[in-house]
C-alpha cells in the first residue's frame, strides 16, 4: 500500500523514440514503480497515431493493476519549447510573441489550440503557462519562454491561457517556476541560480503572476531550483517548507497540485543528489516528484521515499495529503 501511495507521488519519464511504443522502461515505470504520471518528451513521440497507442497502452496498464488513471503531461509551451512539432504536429507561438500583441484573447486562443491538440492523443497535462517575468536579458533559459518583462501583462496573459487549457481544453494547466525564474543569469538544469531581491520587490514583481494565476483557478504549480535568500537563505525553493508550505500554501492560500521541476537537474541534483532531494521536496509540501530520465535514479528516488516513510523521517500522514489531492485532482480532470 505504502508502495502504491509514494507511486501515486512520482510523474517520470522515459527513454525511446516513439515508434517502440512501450519499451521496457516505459513499462517498468507503471509495473515496478507504480507511477501516477508519465511525461512526454520528443524522444518519445513518432506520428499521432503511435503516440495515442503508446499512452493508451500505458494508461491499460495501470488501470490494470487496478491503480488510478495516469497524469500523462508534456512541456508544450509553444515556440522553442513544444515537445509536439512538424512533421506531425504545429508549433504554437511562443509566449513572448502572443506577449507582444498586448491580447489576452491571444494567450487564451493558443492555450485552447494547445489543448485541442494534446487531449486527443490522451495527454491530460501541459506544463504551461510560463508565469516568469522576464526581466534579466542575461537568462539563458527563459527569455522568450516568457510573455514579457512586465508583471502585469505576464499575469493577464497568464490568466488568460490558465482558462484556455482548462476551462477551454479540459486539461491540467501548471504555472511555472514557482516564486519566478525570470532574473537569473544561471540555469538551473545545470547550477543552483541565486536572486537576491528582498521580499517586497519578489512581491511586487515575481509573485504578480503567480497570486492572479491562483485567483483564476490554476490547477497546479511547477517549482523553481533556485535560491532566494530573502524566503529561505538555505533551501532552494523546491525544498523549502518556507516557501512551498509558508508562502505557496499559507499566505497565497494555493490548494493544487505543486510538483517539482525535475529533480535530476543539476540545481539540486549536485548539492543534494536525487533521492535527498526528493525526501526534503515532499518534506516541503511538494504533491508530485518529477524525475525525467534515469531509471536507476528513479528507482533510487522511490525507494528512498519509501524509507523515509518506514523509518519515521516523513509520516504517512504526510503521503496521505498528497494522494488525497492527486486523487481529486485526477477525478476532475483525467477520469
Amino acid at each position: 500500500m505504502l508502495h502504491e501511495k509514494i507511486g501515486q507521488m512520482l510523474l517520470l519519464g522515459w527513454q525511446g523514440a516513439g515508434a517502440q511504443g512501450v519499451n521496457a522502461q516505459a513499462a517498468a515505470l507503471v509495473d515496478e514503480l507504480a507511477a501516477g504520471g508519465v511525461i512526454v518528451f520528443t524522444r518519445n513521440v513518432g506520428t499521432p497515431e503511435e503516440l495515442r497507442e503508446t499512452i493508451t497502452s500505458l494508461q491499460a496498464r495501470s488501470l490494470a493493476l487496478g491503480a488510478p488513471p495516469l497524469f500523462v503531461a508534456v512541456d508544450q509551451e509553444g515556440g522553442r519549447v513544444s515537445r509536439l512539432g512538424p512533421p506531425h504536429f504545429f508549433r504554437p507561438p511562443s509566449a513572448r510573441e502572443v506577449g507582444r500583441t498586448g491580447d489576452p484573447g491571444e494567450a487564451r486562443a493558443a492555450a485552447r489550440a494547445i489543448a485541442g491538440q494534446l487531449r486527443p492523443l490522451g495527454l491530460n497535462w501541459d506544463f504551461a503557462p510560463v508565469l516568469d517575468v522576464n526581466n534579466n536579458p542575461r537568462n539563458p533559459v527563459i527569455g522568450d519562454r516568457s510573455y514579457g518583462d512586465d508583471p502585469q501583462l505576464v499575469a493577464a496573459m497568464g490568466i488568460a491561457a490558465v482558462r484556455g487549457f482548462q476551462e477551454d481544453g479540459g486539461i491540467l494547466a501548471c504555472g511555472k517556476h514557482f516564486p519566478g525564474h525570470g532574473d537569473t543569469d544561471t540555469d538551473s538544469h545545470l547550477a543552483l541560480p541565486r536572486i537576491a531581491h528582498g521580499r517586497d520587490r519578489l512581491g511586487q514583481v515575481e509573485l504578480v503572476p503567480f497570486r492572479a494565476a491562483i485567483a483564476a483557478g490554476l490547477a497546479a504549480i511547477m517549482t523553481a531550483h533556485i535560491l532566494f535568500p530573502a524566503l529561505d537563505p538555505a533551501l532552494p525553493a523546491t525544498l523549502s517548507p518556507r516557501i512551498l508550505t509558508g508562502l505557496l500554501r499559507e499566505e497565497l492560500d494555493f490548494q493544487g497540485l505543486i510538483i517539482t521541476d525535475c529533480l535530476e537537474m543539476q540545481g539540486v541534483a549536485r548539492g543534494w543528489g536525487t533521492p535527498e532531494a526528493g525526501m526534503l521536496a515532499v518534506e516541503a509540501g511538494a504533491d508530485i516528484l518529477l524525475c525525467c530520465h534515469t531509471w536507476e535514479t528513479q528507482c533510487a528516488l522511490r525507494d528512498a521515499l519509501v524509507r523515509a516513510v518506514r523509518d519515521g523521517r516523513i509520516s504517512e500522514a504526510r503521503i496521505d495529503e498528497s494522494v488525497a489531492r492527486i486523487a481529486a485532482a485526477k477525478a476532475k480532470w483525467v477520469a
